[in-house]
Parts: C-alpha cells; structure tokens; sequence
C-alpha cells in the first residue's frame, strides 16, 4: 500500500479536502492520503468545513497537522497545493504540485468551486497510478 502527503503551508484548507476526498475515492488497500502543512494552523478553516460536510464528509475532528521527516519517510507522493515558495520540499520525494487557490475567507460559492477541483484532481491522480 502507498501512501500520499497533501501539504500546503497551514493544512486548513486545499490538503484537508484532497486527503478526505483520496481517502473516501480511493481502494484503502492500494493507497491512502494524510494532509500536513509546514506552519499548521490552530483549526480547519469553516468555510471548509461546511463545504465538505454539504457533501457527506465530515472534517469537524481534522486537526491540521506539521509535516515532518517521519510523516513524509515512507510515502510515495507529496502534493502540495499551490503555495508557491512556502511549499514544502522532501528530499527524494516525488512532489507534484497543484496551483489551487486557497478557500480561507472565500464565500462559499467559491469555496464550492475549489472543493469539486480538488475533487477532479484527486480522481485523476487515482486513476492514473491504478488506485482505484
């Protein structure tokens, strides 16, 4: 089984949502998504929480979470999620990264918009690794 790190720098918002959809899309005994950041926020952002659960996915006992070196030591894949020169670099780690913006503050429409993005994008990446 392989294991992907979603990161952007305060994991409340963009990792939060690509880690719950992976983890909800994809066959657990392939793969499996954890979300971090490299400055971790105190609390998932609202706006995030309340787009996810509109949906049926549950995020209210998410708790952003530091990137370390052992979080990051035996998985397959880093995401990072559009932050630019804050994003995270593992050396020897695969990394792609996904320009996305981040939802903090944003109305729901638009936090609804992101929300369905990240969603097509963890499909593709699901299904072109065979972890579906």
């Amino acid at each position: 089984m392989q294991q992907v790190i979603f990161a952007c720098v305060h994991n409340a918002g963009r990792s939060q949502m690509a880690a719950a959809w992976f983890n909800q899309l994809a066959d657990p005994a392939k793969a499996t998504a954890v979300s971090a950041g490299t400055q971790p926020g105190a609390h998932v952002h609202p706006e995030v929480l309340a787009v996810m659960a509109e949906i049926g996915i549950d995020l209210a006992h998410a708790q952003p979470q530091q990137l370390t070196d052992t979080l990051a030591r035996d998985a397959a894949l880093l995401v990072t999620m559009g932050c630019g020169e804050q994003c995270p670099y593992v050396p020897g780690l695969e990394r792609d990264d996904w320009p996305l913006p981040d939802p903090k503050g944003r109305p729901l429409e638009e936090v609804r918009v992101i929300r369905e993005e990240v969603r097509r994008r963890v499909l593709a990446l699901i299904a072109a690794r065979g972890w579906a």
